[in-house]
């Protein structure tokens, strides 16, 4: 079911006594929640509707979970929609969740490691790939760095003087 369903949010804990849960969103947009008529809580679909958002959470009322001890019980959990029901993203981009597991290779054909994590930290997404010896290697997503992206091939092609220009060498393991 995973490769079918995103993740948009975690469930943090009830917000007041009707069941309502405050959601911590894990989307770019936590205004597309608005929009969001579906979840799978687990393996279970469910009808929910968007209370509000403030301050970049998102409080949701879903069927089933009627009191504060039934949103009690779903704390943590993971909120999925189904793929179709996804925000269109702009070209050139990706979801997290299919670029994880990527293998990254350079245009002179030297393996860099399987992408395991993207960072956001602000201005650049930073790829963290995991080298064959368990190391972690932080390469910036700039597009002097990545070329291409082929999530069907799970294949990040490199530019190898991009990487260099970052610091990187066969000897770093950490940028």
């Amino acid at each position: 079911m995973t490769d079918d369903t995103l993740i948009v949010g975690e469930v943090l804990r009830p917000q007041g006594l009707r069941g309502e849960v405050k959601v911590r969103p894990l989307t770019d947009n936590p205004e597309r929640f608005f929009a969001l008529r579906r979840v799978f809580l687990g393996e279970q679909e469910r009808r929910c509707r968007c209370v509000r958002v403030h301050e970049g959470f998102a409080y949701l009322q879903i069927d089933g979970v009627f009191s504060r001890e039934a949103a009690e019980a779903i704390r943590g959990t993971l909120l999925r929609i189904r793929r179709e029901d996804a925000v269109p993203l702009p070209e050139d981009t990706n979801f997290i969740c299919d670029l994880i597991g990527c293998e990254g290779v350079d245009t002179e054909g030297k393996s860099w490691g399987t992408l395991t994590d993207v960072l956001q930290p602000g201005g650049c997404d930073v790829y963290v790939f995991r080298r064959a010896n368990g190391a972690e290697l932080l390469l910036p997503a700039l597009k002097k760095v990545v070329l291409t992206v082929d999530t069907a091939a799970k294949r990040i092609l490199l530019d190898a003087q991009g990487v260099r220009e970052t610091g990187v060498t066969d000897d770093t393991e950490t940028v």
